[in-house]
């Protein structure tokens, strides 16, 4: 009887430090997300750009709600917390879509299952993207059974984690549909692997288009200009676009953490082409809406503010452009 009277009295202080909480970032609660006021909406979980780290940022990742389903668009850095912040309810998330298997788009995939996992779901969760996929859910899988087994072994779990999640390797076009959304995906211009190389032929980055009943939206994930990108896009409502900053900025930035100084001369080369071929500059953003028809655009993936590169983007389109910033909805 001490033990329950204990336990109640905890619960019940807990209840009342929930109630005093005060509200997330954007001013919904958790019945504000399973509970939509407009059918589809998208939340900005993670704007930073990788692969560096930083404090009070969580790299790439984004929620779409449709009536009231939820499906995360990339699992990087921070997910589960930003995911926490709005009291997303873990059981309830279905579906896992990966851009591409670089660091900043998966580095939280592992600590979201965890949560889902630890949440007490029992039903699949299922996490699609382009070939890596699978082998980095299973990879991370072998991490998480040794506490699926622990908790098996004590009791408080009895489905093991190797039964609640599978990850599959897609190709392009449609990949996924249920009562919500139809999801389309291409093949883009992340990745330009040289012959001979340990990925040459084997990994790919895609982008993804959404369509719902009231809306369409596009996320890019990481790319450079690319053709089947702007067909993709064509007419979207909403366009969630990666972006670079100008090279010399990127460098100047390198160089004073101190990073470009420890890089090789080939890694130096091979950074800036990066930059310059395999992601996005403004007025490629710009291009890419115009050529697209989209209604409007949301920036992410950004190492700065990015404010001054708006117009630069609107000499190219006319639409409405954003920035965004972590827990922000559009």
């Amino acid at each position: 009887m001490k033990l329950l009277r204990r336990i109640f009295l905890h619960l019940a202080a807990s209840a009342a430090a929930s109630l005093a909480v005060s509200p997330v970032a954007w001013g919904q609660s958790n019945n504000d997300i399973v509970s939509p006021k407009k059918s589809t909406r998208v939340i900005t979980l993670g704007t930073k750009n990788g692969p560096v780290l930083e404090a009070g940022r969580a790299q790439s990742s984004n929620l779409l709600v449709v009536n009231g389903s939820q499906y995360i668009i990339d699992a990087g850095d921070g997910v589960t917390r930003r995911l926490a912040r709005l009291r997303a309810n873990f059981r309830n998330i279905d579906n896992i879509f990966i851009t591409h298997p670089h660091s900043d788009h998966t580095g939280g995939l592992g600590a979201l299952m965890t949560a889902v996992y630890d949440a007490n779901r029992r039903n699949l969760v299922n996490i699609y993207g382009p070939p890596g996929t699978a082998a980095s859910v299973q990879g991370l899988l072998q991490f998480l059974t040794v506490s699926s087994e622990i908790r098996m072994s004590d009791g408080t779990r009895t489905v093991a984690a190797t039964k609640v999640f599978s990850g599959h390797d897609t190709g392009v076009g449609t990949i996924f549909q249920d009562a919500n959304v139809k999801v389309t995906a291409v093949e883009n211009s992340h990745f330009h692997f040289p012959p001979g190389s340990p990925g040459y032929g084997k990994y790919k980055s895609y982008t993804y288009r959404f369509d719902a009943a009231d809306r369409s939206v596009v996320f890019t994930g990481d790319t450079g200009p690319s053709d089947a990108v702007a067909a993709l896009a064509k007419g979207a409502d909403l366009l969630v676009s990666e972006l670079t900053n100008p090279v010399d900025d990127y460098k100047a930035q390198e160089i004073e953490s101190g990073r470009w100084q420890q890089r090789t001369a080939e890694e130096q080369e091979a950074l800036l082409r990066h930059h310059i071929e395999e992601h996005l500059l403004p007025d490629q953003v710009g291009k890419l809406a115009a050529r697209a028809a989209v209604k409007a655009v949301v920036l992410t993936h950004l190492n700065d503010n990015y404010v001054r590169h708006v117009e630069e983007i609107k000499k190219h389109f006319s639409g409405q452009v954003l920035i965004a910033k972590d827990l922000m909805e559009f």
